[in-house]
């Protein structure tokens, strides 16, 4: 797998000072986190699901969702759990594409993980896998805290003996407790004990803004982003407060899920045309292929990543390629993260910007320039005068 995979390489050559690397389900966790991306969730229960998986993953999707909990009737989880063990073999076998039989079928997929409601679906689901567990990366653990969270956790390191495959588990912070601010301290410090215990095993965590929303009856219109309802970007400012430092203690948080999408699979005008939000940016964007109630998902992906989160929660595929857009590192960016981490610098001090507009303090721009190599190193390097318009495009047409 890699970031922009799917467009051609002559394309991909154009775009980047330096490509996003190739990376599978086996590489490090760390790199895994970032890699993430756009996390795709999907239905369970969907009938077409392998070739589904398939679809997305020719059109850069490289992490995905299949779901057994919100996203379905309580009645269909049972059928669900049938349909996921059929996909899987599908996968597994390849009889969803016309790809070389010779090659491995699993090769080109997503990082796939599984959203269960109890903890005993893991072990259950991972024994009826049986060989096709391979395919799998992990699972999705609802509601989490420091209670709900150890059986999770506890189902999950059985299956991963049992099946001798690596398992990851991704929980998802969504709980009243966290959100009511006379339970929210507590929440947090146990939810930062559970998962250091479990460090190792602890890809990502993901924010439930939906359920936050819930528990007080809002929903934030497509003109707003989740850090414009206070209550909400209190919670997440305290999540990335204890549970995403820098100093090593922290886990890589996931944005929120952006709720709204036109009909169909088409959210783009084949025109350019001037977006609001872009104009002004730091990188001077004029124009996009954008209509007006997709700023407010653009404005929200880079107010995810000034407030320390990375990757985001998708349920229509058109959200995809703009989180990616968003993701690759400018060249500017990647200049002073450069500078910054010389051998030389070790010491400390103040440095000018490559770009003579910004003054790069070494000390306090470190652990922000090491994160940034990181992102770089998986989502690739713009060339000078690459934007995101540009990236944006060609991930459409890949």
């Amino acid at each position: 797998m890699r970031h922009f995979g799917h467009i051609p390489s002559a394309t991909r050559a154009g775009l980047f000072h330096r490509e996003p690397a190739v990376f599978t389900a086996d590489s490090p966790a760390r790199t895994l986190a970032v890699a993430l991306g756009a996390t795709l969730y999907s239905p369970a229960t969907r009938p077409r699901l392998a070739a589904d998986v398939r679809k997305q993953a020719a059109r850069g999707v490289v992490s995905m969702v299949l779901c057994l909990e919100d996203s379905i009737s309580d009645a269909d989880v049972e059928a669900g759990e049938d349909n996921l063990v059929r996909q899987f073999a599908d996968l597994a076998a390849g009889t969803v594409t016309d790809a070389d039989p010779a090659t491995d079928p699993a090769a080109d997929l997503p990082l796939l993980f599984i959203r269960v409601r109890d903890p005993h679906q893991i072990t259950d689901l991972v024994a009826r896998l049986g060989e096709t567990v391979r395919l799998l990366s992990g699972f999705v653990l609802p509601k989490f805290t420091e209670t709900r969270g150890q059986a999770f956790l506890e189902a999950l390191v059985h299956a991963e003996r049992t099946s001798g495959r690596r398992l990851f588990a991704m929980p998802v912070l969504e709980s009243p407790d966290l959100l009511h601010l006379e339970t929210r301290a507590e929440t947090l410090a146990g939810i930062a004990a559970i998962t250091d215990k479990y460090r190792d095993r602890v890809l990502a965590l993901r924010l439930g803004v939906t359920d936050f929303c819930s528990a007080y009856g809002l929903r934030r219109s497509p003109d707003m982003t989740a850090y414009d309802v206070k209550i909400v970007a209190h919670v997440i400012a305290d999540v990335v407060n204890v549970l995403g430092r820098s100093d090593g203690t922290g886990f890589t948080v996931t944005g929120p899920v952006w709720e709204y999408f036109r009909p169909g699979e088409r959210m783009f005008k084949p025109q350019l045309r001037r977006s609001p939000f872009l104009e002004g940016s730091a990188e001077d964007l004029r124009t996009a292929l954008i209509e007006h109630d997709l700023d407010g998902l653009l404005r929200e992906i880079e107010l995810d990543r000034a407030n320390g989160l990375l990757g985001k929660t998708c349920i229509h595929p058109t959200h995809v390629v703009p989180v990616h857009a968003l993701s690759v590192v400018s060249h500017e960016e990647w200049s002073d993260a450069q500078d910054i981490l010389r051998p030389e610098q070790g010491g400390g001090g103040v440095l000018r910007s490559a770009y003579t507009n910004k003054m790069n303090e070494v000390k306090p721009h470190r652990a922000w320039a090491e994160r940034t190599l990181l992102r770089a190193e998986v989502f690739g390097v713009a060339k000078e005068d690459v934007g995101f318009v540009d990236l944006l495009t060609a991930g459409l047409a890949g």
